[in-house]
């Protein structure tokens, strides 16, 4: 049985059986006096963990993503799902409304300069808050959809919107990143100091094509220890666990927990061997 299937398996035992770690609601003040909502998954290690935060796609919340979140609490890390309001829900329907369109409607939000500062004091505030309870040895920000974009900006890529991220992440993980666009210019990702885990799939189509798109953002990197995992027949929301996504789901917690594994360990890390996962190394 090879390793995607016992990993499908042991998601859906996890979900029967509800062994999981803590889960906590919480929030965070950030820079504007506005609060972060965070979800917590906690490590069940009784040091001080390494932390991941999560953030999600445009319309998504903090109670999403919770796949990864329960998978990388098991792991042993300390992992935080945000909640970026100003890129949630009841804007989004707000933007779609008035773009006419639900397409029109996410290229308006994942364009706008404004959110992607709100998404920005959103991370700085999950991470205060992470830090004031222990200083995490490892550090890694991985985003969905817009969440990537906006992991994309923070890890350093170059971009038409006058955004900068502060960094201060020693890993960055990317589902369905994004390629050159209204955004990001050609070989935006060329000025990227630090490893990234790029994920995307065959049916996971963006802004400005199919997947191919997506995967011009890993072209353009040239840290090394730095990996691209296309999945077979993988959908945008399948990354956010949405629809049949047992498959994407079990493949994305594999690659992500054995990439980061090995690179707080100090290691670029061997791929595991999934059936349907095409993988490219730097």
């Amino acid at each position: 049985m090879s390793i995607l299937p016992r990993l499908s398996a042991c998601l859906a035992l996890s979900i029967l059986t509800g062994s999981v770690h803590a889960q906590q609601a919480v929030s965070a003040p950030r820079a504007d006096g506005a609060l972060t909502p965070l979800m917590v998954y906690e490590a069940s290690s009784a040091t001080c963990p390494p932390l991941l935060l999560i953030s999600p796609g445009a319309g998504g919340d903090e109670k999403g993503m919770r796949y990864l979140g329960e998978a990388m609490s098991r792991d042993g890390w300390r992992t935080i799902v945000l909640g970026h309001r100003e890129s949630g829900m009841a804007p989004l329907r707000a933007d779609i409304r008035r773009s006419g369109g639900i397409r029109r409607g996410v290229a308006a939000m994942v364009s706008t300069p404004a959110d992607y500062h709100a998404r920005l004091m959103d991370i700085d505030a999950a991470l205060q808050w992470s830090q004031q309870r222990c200083r995490a040895p490892f550090k890694a920000l991985l985003g969905h959809s817009m969440g990537a974009r906006t992991v994309q900006i923070e890890a350093g890529a170059l971009n038409k919107i006058g955004i900068r991220g502060e960094g201060g992440f020693d890993a960055y993980v990317a589902l369905s990143p994004a390629g050159p666009d209204e955004v990001f210019p050609v070989a935006a990702e060329r000025n990227i100091q630090l490893p990234m885990l790029m994920i995307t799939g065959t049916r996971d189509s963006g802004t400005e094509g199919d997947y191919h798109w997506r995967m011009q953002a890993f072209d353009a990197l040239t840290t090394p220890c730095s990996w691209l995992a296309v999945i077979d027949g993988s959908t945008h929301m399948n990354f956010a666990g949405i629809g049949l996504a047992g498959t994407t789901r079990a493949a994305t917690v594999a690659l992500t927990v054995s990439w980061l594994d090995a690179l707080r360990a100090g290691r670029c890390g061997q791929p595991p061997s999934l059936a349907g996962v095409s993988l490219t190394r730097k």
